[in-house]
């Protein structure tokens, strides 16, 4: 099983929001835009799934403008970081990290492939990530630098954990990025946000688990 970080094993800002305004000490609906799980509020998402812009460059717009509005300079590293402080391990999501263990138990191996997990959290972050603490392999582009959905992210990613592609469950939540896991001859499955339970049991369901 190679699973993408972001999206998957903690959740998105997008799903964070309104703790995040909290904390943040802004009014309620400061921040308007919801991503996937309202693209009417959030051109800027449309235009990156319409690939006019990266999502690295999505996410250093959105930390300009949150950063903007308590009067700071954030970059991604900063936003993600200030998000994490507020919510704590309510971030991540338990039913993965049950999912992880299981697949372990089960004698299936487990990997992250995500694009920049080090350069939007930090080393000393992903240490304390309760998940990833249990997986086999992570293989991040900060490092590699090469992005998904080049299908060399996918052939590194099925090399970290001695697997096949035709073995290999990759799950993430940007459909480009499941095209691609696809097109290079691996199983993959598309996590909808909108509704994460129905895609851990989807997950279960595929590795029968």
């Amino acid at each position: 099983m190679l699973l993408d970080f972001g999206c998957v094993i903690a959740k998105s800002i997008f799903e964070i929001v309104e703790p995040f305004e909290r904390g943040l000490g802004l009014s309620p609906g400061t921040i308007r835009w919801r991503g996937p799980l309202d693209l009417e509020t959030d051109p800027l998402w449309r235009a990156m799934l319409a690939n006019e812009l990266t999502e690295r460059q999505y996410w250093e717009r959105r930390s300009r403008e949150v950063a903007a509005l308590i009067g700071q300079e954030w970059t991604p590293l900063d936003l993600m970081t200030r998000a994490s402080e507020i919510v704590g391990a309510t971030q991540f999501r338990p039913e993965i990290e049950t999912l992880v263990a299981d697949a372990r138990a089960g004698g299936l191996r487990v990997g992250v492939l995500t694009n920049e997990l080090e350069l939007f959290h930090g080393r000393a972050w992903m240490d304390a990530v309760p998940a990833l603490r249990f997986v086999d392999a992570i293989v991040d582009a900060t490092h590699t630098k090469i992005l998904k959905p080049d299908p060399r992210a996918y052939e590194l990613g099925v090399a970290a954990l001695g697997a096949m592609p035709e073995t290999t469950l990759f799950v993430d939540d940007q459909m480009h990025n499941v095209e691609g896991a696809r097109a290079t001859g691996l199983a993959a499955l598309h996590f909808d946000i909108r509704r994460p339970a129905e895609m851990v049991e989807s997950i279960r369901a595929r590795l029968r688990l």
